[in-house]
This record gives structure tokens, C-alpha cells and sequence, in this order.
């Protein structure tokens, strides 16, 4: 079982936590990940995207000029294809990019997505993350004393206002509770910390 210190927000050890080989020292699967991430990135596109096409374009209802004798090609319309707003003849039309992922196949991509974090070294456990008050210099200064990176995903046990406006504030740091946590945010960050309480939720659902 892999052993990780923790640390209170000043950076100093406060103690250790022994954590499940399950959920945290699986060998990860790249291909799942992949399709995870692959997946989440599809899901947020809107699919909205239209073009006309010449039947749609308004215009074009007389014959531009006569059949034979004018030496040009023939053209039935002026709302063809080839000319100036004209319609478009192969654009792309509302349509759903949406992909499903099973269950165990999700639970797969987040395991392997934790242990590599772990391998990695780039998961940092801190005892408690708290604030009384809105203080983004707090956290600021707490990110740093754990040795945190520019792209960071802090795991919450509860959902604090204070603690979770004072992170908005900081470029590159994301929030989400433990309850609540994409593949995608942790494969895309640089160090994941996360308090204490927020690593024993993730076992009760994981392991």
C-alpha cells in the first residue's frame, strides 16, 4: 500500500496515510484514459454548428443568363455552390457529439487516472483546508508551502464557500468535491491536492 505524508496548509508533516492498492496503486490503463478524456472533451461540445445549404440561401430563383450563346458555363442559379453567396455544399449541420461511457469502464479511467497521480508524485494530502473568511492570499500562500504546481485540482470534503471563492481567484487552481471529480481535471493538472477526509470518500466509492 502506498504511503503518502501529510501536511498542514503551512507545509509542515503532520502525520501519514496508508492508501488502498485499489484505488490507488493499480497499474493504469492508457487506452481507457484515453477514451475517457477523448469522451469528456466530446461532451462539452454544443454541436450547434450550421451552414446553408442552396436550397436554404435566399435568392437565386432566376436563371442568371440564358441557356446557350453567351459563351459562359450554363448556370441555373446564382445560389449555387460556386459563386459568391452561394450555398454550401457539403458544411456541417447541427448534429450531437455526444459519447457514453459505462459505468465500469468510468471507474476503470479513474482509478488509473489516481494511481498515476500517485506514481507520479504529484498528489499532495493535506490534513484540512479552511477559511473564515474570503482570502485568496491565504490559499495562495497555502499552494505554496505544499509545494503545489501552477495546475492544481484541490479536492474538497465539503463544499466551503469561503475556501472554494478564495481558489476561483487563482489562475490555473480548480475546486471539486470529492463526490464530484473528472478524469479530465485530473489527467489535465499538474498536482492534485486534496484534504484528508476528501481521500477516505474516495475510497468508500472506488474501492
Amino acid at each position: 500500500m502506498p504511503n503518502l505524508k501529510i501536511v498542514d496548509m503551512t507545509g509542515k508533516e503532520v502525520g501519514t496515510i496508508e492508501l488502498s492498492d485499489e484505488v490507488f496503486a493499480a497499474e493504469p490503463n492508457a487506452a481507457v484514459l484515453h477514451a475517457a478524456v477523448r469522451g469528456y472533451l466530446l461532451n462539452q461540445r454544443q454541436g450547434t454548428q450550421s451552414t446553408k445549404t442552396r436550397s436554404e440561401v435566399s435568392g437565386g430563383g432566376k436563371k442568371p443568363w440564358r441557356q446557350k450563346g453567351s459563351g459562359r458555363a450554363r448556370q441555373g442559379s446564382t445560389r449555387s455552390p460556386q459563386w459568391t453567396h452561394g450555398g454550401i455544399a457539403l458544411g456541417p449541420k447541427p448534429r450531437t457529439y455526444r459519447v457514453d461511457m459505462n459505468k465500469k469502464t468510468k471507474r476503470v479511467a479513474m482509478i488509473s487516472a489516481l494511481s498515476a497521480k500517485v506514481a507520479a508524485n504529484e498528489m499532495i494530502i493535506v490534513d484540512k483546508i479552511i477559511a473564515e473568511e474570503y482570502k485568496t492570499k491565504t490559499m495562495v500562500n497555502m499552494l505554496t508551502a505544499v509545494g503545489a504546481g501552477k495546475k492544481s485540482l484541490v479536492i474538497l470534503s465539503e463544499n466551503n464557500k469561503f475556501v472554494v471563492k478564495s481558489f476561483d481567484n487563482i489562475p490555473g487552481v480548480k475546486t471539486t468535491p470529492s463526490t464530484i471529480i473528472s478524469v479530465y481535471d485530473l489527467v489535465n493538472c499538474d498536482t492534485v491536492v486534496a484534504d484528508q477526509t476528501a481521500i477516505k470518500t474516495i475510497e468508500e466509492v472506488y474501492a
